[in-house]
């Protein structure tokens, strides 16, 4: 029997449009949520995701700019213009895409990003508050999860989780998230050994690693829900996972497309970080 696909295109409408109403009564008090993107270089596969997450917030009802920098731009130049963004009263959300040009450090222009506004959930108090379950924020695309989880009715308390990648974007937040939810978490790496052993025996297995469909059947636990949260583009310039989805599909009992899966929803969650932070703002909530 095949697993049950879980439709992130979908649920991701439904989100949108429950958080669109709350945009748009925030708009009708006079502040509508604002997003500010901020771009660096010219990496094509970010624009794209720049263009596709300006496209959505307009149709959340999110008002969006897009500060655009060459590669060539310095570092200062950019925290300069977040700074300038940090004190708008019309911006409640800064996303700084990533990757930046290399003579960045990524860290350093993250870290300038107000609290209150840093809606991708990557700035360190928010990245370190996760530890206790106390943060404002949380990087989004393990949020989506985490909703897509309780959307399916897929429990997580008790339930043994295991996370392929340990990127401070997915694989760590993750795990952490994981945990808080009351699961006993494993997190493997590049250098594990025997990864096999570990990913059969997850009932939950998330897998972030960047290498196209390296999750076979044999390596997946019958019933299993698998997160596919990586995506690759092939040879022939189709898009796949970091999981074979044609075999595991046989196995599991919940399993995410690529395309269709977790993308959609890792948008949905930085549009609702938007418009609670317009919210937070617009009832003098204090962050920290």
């Amino acid at each position: 029997m095949s697993a049950k696909i879980m439709d992130g295109n979908a649920f991701a409408r439904e989100v949108r449009a429950e958080w669109k109403i709350r945009a748009m009564r925030l708009t009708a008090k006079g502040m509508q949520p604002g997003l500010a993107v901020v771009i660096a270089g010219d990496n094509p596969a970010s624009s794209i995701y720049v263009r596709n997450k300006a496209k959505a917030s307009s149709d959340t009802g999110i008002y969006s700019e897009i500060h655009e920098f060459p590669a060539s731009a310095s570092q200062d130049e950019v925290i300069r213009r977040i700074q300038e963004l940090n004190r708008n009263p019309a911006i409640h959300g800064i996303l700084v895409q990533l990757p930046l040009p290399p003579h960045f450090d990524s860290n350093t222009v993250i870290a300038s990003v107000a609290v209150e506004k840093d809606v991708d959930g990557f700035h360190l108090y928010n990245i370190g508050a996760l530890v206790t379950g106390n943060t404002i924020f949380p990087p989004c695309t393990p949020q989506g999860i985490m909703k897509m989880l309780e959307r399916y009715d897929i429990p997580i308390e008790g339930q043994h989780a295991v996370v392929v990648g340990r990127s401070n974007i997915v694989g760590k937040p993750m795990a952490l998230m994981l945990l808080q939810k009351g699961a006993t978490v494993t997190i493997c790496t590049s250098r594990t050994r025997n990864l096999a052993e570990h990913t059969s025996r997850a009932d939950i297995l998330v897998v972030a690693t960047g290498k196209p469909r390296m999750i076979t059947a044999g390596m997946v636990k019958p019933g299993a829900a698998v997160i596919d949260v990586g995506i690759n583009r092939l040879p022939d310039g189709k898009l796949t996972g970091d999981v074979d989805f044609e075999s595991v599909k046989e196995k599991a009992a919940y399993i995410t497309p690529v395309p269709g899966g977790v993308g959609p929803m890792t948008i949905a969650m930085l549009l609702c970080n938007t418009i609670e932070a317009a919210e937070r703002a617009h009832s003098g909530f204090s962050s920290v």
